[in-house]
């Protein structure tokens, strides 16, 4: 399998979490969002959305995470990421689309450029802004935390890494990024630490890839 990848998209970074935890082999393909080379023909051709990630495998290719991340638990449900009946499965997607339906679209670099670019925001109004939707989306999922069954003080949803953690992570390395203030997100920070305990979560942080600058 290939991996189109950035180190700092937050999607990207999902999928090399899943892939790392499920112990799978992939080649990693860099894709600089920076100079716009996912508007190039070559990667039109893997992912005509122009969006990272891209999953390139032997029945073709993937593109959105959310989409790669379910096909990887179904076709290798080893280390499943998706554990428990199909209400604990429930209480995971919601968790994880919370973060990567409801908080990470409206902060995502294009969404940044074109506030920058087209309607003329400043750096701080920019900052702003992304500050104030992650912060709207972290209290929720701070309360879905307290709330829910399968939280017990580790990962989101149980003893092991899940889904949800999947997408926690990238959103509150972003957040850091942004100088969020996670100690009004207890849960939320207690789980990104732990989480960044694991090897498969520490090697597939933006850091540690190739293209890390």
């Amino acid at each position: 399998m290939k991996l189109y990848t950035y180190f700092r998209s937050s999607a990207a970074y999902r999928v090399r979490i899943a892939l790392n935890l499920k112990g799978l082999k992939h080649e990693l393909v860099l894709v600089n969002l920076l100079k716009s080379a996912q508007n190039g023909q070559d990667y039109l051709e893997v992912n005509p959305q122009g969006l990272l990630p891209a999953l390139a495998t032997e029945k073709g290719n993937i593109g959105q995470s959310l989409a790669i991340l379910e096909w990887l638990e179904a076709e290798h449900p080893e280390a499943p990421i998706l554990p428990g009946d199909h209400w604990n499965q429930a209480q995971i997607r919601n968790l994880s689309y919370a973060i990567a339906c409801d908080i990470h679209p409206i902060d995502n670099l294009r969404v940044l450029k074109y506030l920058s670019s087209e309607l003329k925001v400043t750096d701080e109004q920019k900052t702003t802004w992304y500050k104030h939707w992650v912060e709207v989306g972290f209290k929720k999922i701070e309360t879905m935390l307290e709330q829910s069954d399968l939280y017990q003080g580790q990962f989101c949803c149980g003893d092991t890494p899940t889904l949800a953690d999947i997408n926690l992570v990238p959103q509150v390395f972003n957040a850091l990024r942004f100088k969020v203030d996670m100690s009004a997100y207890p849960k939320i920070a207690s789980v990104y630490a732990l989480c960044n305990q694991m090897t498969a979560f520490i090697d597939a942080a933006p850091e540690n890839q190739l293209d890390a600058t």
